[in-house]
């Protein structure tokens, strides 16, 4: 009898680097479904210290990886244009030699790559499933014209998947179209203590990008409003275009620390007694998730795709990031929290809601039924 082969699934990410919807992907691709062979494809060349670890975090899993050739330059998305044009004539090597029945792609750089690989080789794309994970609530932002061209060819081909309801309600108010909505799994980790807290304090914990996005304008009024509130110690951990005003900002300030990035970070978040998320948007937040899984209470401005990670009646929520909101929260809410019951609450939310087996269960059902007989 004539053995069936594995699916081959091919994730494309735009960076072997710290992200989000990267590890959306690499949690995808760890699923241990015998009938499956992921595969992870690099759009631009990573080069940072994370992009070591994420390979060797790879290997480790037995998911199969292919580096991209194309460096990773961040100055403008103009590079990421020139990117997707030239990743068809590398990829096509790679799609003869492994032949994938379903190509999945994470955030615009991919989807671009996706789309520039089905106009240079129809023929080969009508021999396989699309899929693409809608990370974000705002999409395109710059280039409206290429994203029309896009997502008409992603409605075609029946693709979309969103990963909360912030991003499906706006993707139905742009495109007119409801995808599915599957959410963003996150595994629970082993837990271990953070070196750098100040005892005696409440340390709270920002991690993210230093991006507009990310709220960094409200972070750094928090937190230079508290300044003289001996109780607190915040931790901000990022880089980003706006790393120069968050030093120019906070660098002085007795009651803050400024580090890079922290590889592995949601093993250490139990270690802290808060996480400050002011982000304006996200997609669906798994650093917040994340925070939920290791029993770390979050204080959240109440953004599309961020307050969709928390209880309704999470108590730590903030209205339009408005400062005073913050500012009683720190100095009234939280003094007087019963924190052990904060721990519970948002843990058995997320367990409940953001379990990564379910994840990779109801996307392997919901795109690989057509493949089911392949031998």
């Amino acid at each position: 009898m004539e053995k069936k082969k594995r699916v081959r699934w091919f994730h494309l990410i735009s960076h072997f680097d710290l992200g989000g919807a990267e590890q959306v992907a690499m949690n995808i691709a760890a699923s241990q479904n015998p009938a499956i062979e992921y595969h992870m494809v690099e759009m631009m060349r990573g080069r940072s210290v994370y992009t070591r670890k994420m390979l060797e975090e790879m290997r480790q899993k037995g998911i199969i990886y292919h580096r991209g050739w194309m460096p990773d330059v961040r100055f403008h998305f103009l590079f990421e244009r020139v990117a997707a044009l030239l990743f068809p004539l590398w990829f096509i090597f790679l799609f003869l030699k492994w032949r994938p029945q379903i190509l999945h792609s994470h955030t615009e750089g991919p989807d671009l790559c996706l789309l520039a690989f089905a106009k240079l080789f129809p023929g080969l794309i009508k021999q396989c499933r699309i899929v693409r994970t809608i990370h974000n609530t705002r999409l395109w932002t710059g280039q409206q014209r290429l994203g029309r061209i896009a997502e008409r060819w992603f409605l075609k081909m029946g693709a979309n998947v969103a990963i909360s309801q912030a991003v499906q309600q706006h993707y139905q108010q742009c495109y007119g179209e409801c995808p599915c909505i599957i959410y963003n799994g996150v595994p629970q980790v082993m837990q271990q203590p953070y070196p750098q807290l100040h005892p005696g304090k409440v340390n709270v914990l920002f991690a993210g990008r230093l991006e507009p996005q990310k709220g960094i304008a409200t972070l750094i009024r928090i937190i230079e409003e508290l300044a003289s509130d001996a109780r607190y110690h915040f931790h901000v951990m990022g880089d980003g275009s706006l790393r120069s005003e968050v030093q120019q900002h906070l660098s002085s300030l007795p009651n803050v620390t400024v580090v890079p990035p922290l590889h592995g970070l949601s093993s250490f978040l139990s270690s802290f007694d808060y996480m400050l998320m002011p982000s304006e948007f996200e997609g669906l937040s798994i650093v917040s998730i994340e925070a939920s899984m290791a029993s770390l209470p979050n204080i959240i401005n109440d953004a599309p795709g961020l307050g969709e990670t928390m209880p309704p009646d999470w108590p730590l929520k903030v209205q339009r990031n408005e400062l005073d909101a913050y500012l009683r929260l720190f100095r009234e809410v939280i003094p007087a929290a019963n924190r052990s019951s904060l721990q519970q609450q948002c843990k058995q939310y997320a367990v409940a809601n953001f379990g990564v087996e379910s994840m990779q269960q109801r996307y392997e059902a919901r795109f690989t039924v057509p493949f089911e007989s392949c031998s």
